[in-house]
C-alpha cells in the first residue's frame, strides 16, 4: 500500500525524519521502493540528470508525464510527488490542467510547485480540485534567470521574513508540505517549528523535518558536479566505468558471449536448412 498524506504527516508529528530522493524511471525507482524511501520526487531536475538539457527550464510537461508514469509503474509503497515543469502553472486553468494530465495519465499521487504568496490562489484551487501539493521556497530552479546564479536565499533580515510570510501562506492555502532549497540552516529551523506541515530540506541544514537529494547526485553518477549541499552514498559512475572497461575487453577477446550466454540447435536441424543453398 502506498504511503498517503496522512502517513507523512505522522512522521512530522513523531518527529520520524522524512527522506525523499528524485526519480526517473522505473528501475531505479523500484530500487529505491524497496530501500524504503518514502517520498520520490519525479523531478524537473530530470532536464539536468537525464535529458542533457543542462536545466529544468526546457522540461515540458509531456517529459514529466511520461517520467512520472515510469516512476510509478516501478514503486508499490512511495508516494510519488511529480513536479509542475516551467509555466505549466501560470493560470489558474494552466495549473488545472496540468495536474490532472500528472496525476491521471502519469499516475503521481501528488505534485510539487515553485513559489511562494503568488502561487497561494494556484494551490488553493489545486487542493479544492483533490490535488495535493507540494510547495518549494528558496532557490527555486524554474526562477535562474531571475536569480542570476545558484545562491542561498533568505539571509537578510527582509528576504528571510518573506520566506517565512510565504511558507505560512502557501500552508493556510492547504499544501501539505514544504520543500526548502538553499536556506540558512537558522532560518529553515525557524520556518520548521512554525509550521504544522512538514518541511523537506535540500541545502537547507538538519533542522527540517526531512530531506530530499537529487539522485544523481547521491549515487555518484556524475564526476563533473558535486554540489555542496549534496553527499554521495556511492560513487557509481567508477563503478559503470570500470563494468564498460570490463565489457569492451571481453568481447575484444571473444570471451562473451560464453556457452552460458549462447543457444544452440540441433546439428541436423542445421544441415537441413542449408542444404542446396550453398
Amino acid at each position: 500500500m502506498r504511503k498517503t498524506l496522512t502517513d507523512i504527516q505522522q512522521m512530522k508529528t513523531r518527529g520520524e525524519p522524512i527522506a525523499m530522493l528524485t526519480a526517473y524511471d522505473a528501475v531505479t525507482a523500484g530500487l529505491f521502493d524497496a530501500a524504503g524511501v518514502p517520498i520520490l520526487l519525479v523531478g524537473d531536475s530530470l532536464g539536468d540528470n537525464v535529458l542533457g538539457l543542462g536545466s529544468t527550464i526546457p522540461v515540458t510537461l509531456d517529459d514529466m508525464v511520461r517520467h512520472t508514469a515510469a516512476v510509478t509503474r516501478g514503486t508499490r509503497t512511495a508516494l510519488v510527488v511529480a513536479d509542475m515543469p516551467f509555466m505549466t502553472y501560470a493560470t489558474l486553468e494552466d495549473a488545472v490542467g496540468a495536474a490532472r494530465r500528472l496525476m491521471q495519465e502519469g499516475g503521481a499521487q501528488a505534485i510539487k510547485l515553485e513559489g511562494g504568496q503568488p502561487m497561494v490562489p494556484i494551490v488553493r484551487r489545486l487542493v479544492e480540485c483533490g490535488v495535493p501539493v507540494m510547495g518549494h521556497l528558496g532557490y527555486t530552479p524554474q526562477s535562474a534567470h531571475v536569480f542570476g546564479k545558484v545562491r542561498v536565499q533568505g539571509r537578510s533580515a527582509f528576504a528571510a521574513r518573506r520566506l517565512l510570510e510565504d511558507a505560512l501562506a502557501l500552508e493556510a492555502a492547504g499544501a501539505f508540505a514544504l520543500v526548502l532549497e538553499l536556506v540558512p540552516t537558522q532560518l529553515a529551523a525557524a520556518i520548521t517549528s512554525r509550521l504544522r506541515i512538514p518541511t523537506i530540506g535540500i541545502g537547507a541544514g538538519p533542522q527540517c523535518d526531512g530531506q530530499v537529494q537529487v539522485s544523481t547526485d547521491m549515487l555518484g553518477l556524475r564526476d563533473d558536479f558535486k554540489p555542496r549541499h549534496a553527499r554521495r552514498f556511492a560513487e557509481l559512475a567508477q563503478l559503470i566505468r570500470a563494468a564498460s572497461a570490463a565489457y569492451l575487453a571481453a568481447v575484444a577477446e571473444r570471451s562473451f558471449p560464453a556457452a552460458e550466454n549462447s543457444s544452440s540447435m540441433d546439428d541436423a536441424e542445421l544441415r537441413e536448412a542449408l542444404e542446396g543453398l550453398g
